[in-house]
């Protein structure tokens, strides 16, 4: 049964796959990111209640 036999479709799979990371890798390392992000205070702070009563 050649289904059982991994040596073709292995040596292909690892090929593409090493392919497909090497132009992955290439573009995502060319992004730069637009945006810089900004930290927020880690809680929110709410107005004091001025009210009498």
């Amino acid at each position: 049964m050649p289904q059982l036999n991994p040596y073709p479709w292995f040596m292909i799979m690892m090929t593409s796959w090493i392919i497909i990371l090497i132009t992955i890798m290439k573009k995502t390392t060319v992004y730069q990111q637009m945006n810089t992000i900004t930290q927020k205070h880690p809680y929110k702070q709410y107005p004091t209640w001025t009210w009498p009563w």
